[in-house]
């Protein structure tokens, strides 16, 4: 089985899995594991596809999600491959993926192993989580700055970790705000996710002067974004982060 990968943590996921071998084509930012996707045909962006580059590789399954690339993209493609859709919000979300990934390139037995990993490390850190509903904002960009909203896997990883998105139900799941607006936020904790905007301490000093009774920190986008394989580490993450918050 030929396979092209659109979505970096699912890239991941691939390898995680044994499929090295099967792996033709993935997006410039599929950059994990490092040693492995260097060499690999690289297609475009995930929301920039090469289709014609993708098209030549006549893979046997490209691999893609709802949310991460482009539908006109997904829907040329799906006129010459067979294109699986994929659509997470939520833990189980994943878990749903990561056995059906299974499934369909029969390595069912290592994705259940991986699905029984990672949910022990997450009762692991359920155990350990002692916040009740601390409010929070997590900014993905800076101009203009655009928060995650609760209808995503963002919010879902951090109420994990017992937090409360400060924004109420929004219809972007990926709302546009102005420095204003998070100053009647007024959020307990801000969050600057490390992608896909590269924030930086300066921007931890900027916020901090607009927001005085906010704790502002630098958090791994990975870790509150990639689903797939990446969630066996998100766990010890969290659990240091919970030692920074408090």
């Amino acid at each position: 089985m030929k396979i092209v990968s659109l979505v970096p943590s699912l890239t991941e996921l691939l390898f995680d899995l044994g499929l090295e071998n099967q792996v033709v084509g993935v997006t410039r930012f599929c950059i994990h594991p490092k040693q492995k996707t260097k060499n690999i045909q690289k297609i475009g962006g995930t929301k920039t596809v090469k289709l014609d580059r993708v098209i030549s590789l006549s893979p046997d399954l490209i691999i893609a999600n709802k949310e991460e690339n482009s539908k006109s993209d997904i829907e040329e493609l799906q006129k010459h491959c067979n294109v699986w859709v994929t659509d997470i919000y939520t833990l189980n979300d994943t878990f749903r993926v990561i056995k059906e990934l299974g499934i369909k390139t029969d390595c069912e037995s290592n994705a259940n192993q991986l699905i029984i990993e990672i949910k022990a490390k997450f009762r692991t850190l359920k155990s350990k989580v002692r916040l009740t509903n601390q409010t929070f904002a997590y900014v993905i960009w800076q101009d203009p700055i655009m928060l995650a909203g609760r209808d995503t896997f963002i919010n879902q990883m951090a109420a994990e970790i017992g937090m409360t998105n400060i924004l109420k139900e929004e219809k972007s799941r990926y709302p546009e705000q102005t420095e204003e607006d998070l100053i009647k936020l007024n959020p307990e904790f801000l969050f600057l996710s490390s992608e896909p905007f590269p924030f930086q301490q300066k921007h931890v000093e900027a916020y901090a002067q607009l927001l005085p009774n906010t704790k502002v920190l630098l958090v791994d986008g990975e870790m509150f974004s990639w689903y797939g394989s990446r969630m066996k580490l998100a766990p010890i993450y969290f659990e240091n982060l919970l030692k920074e918050l408090y």
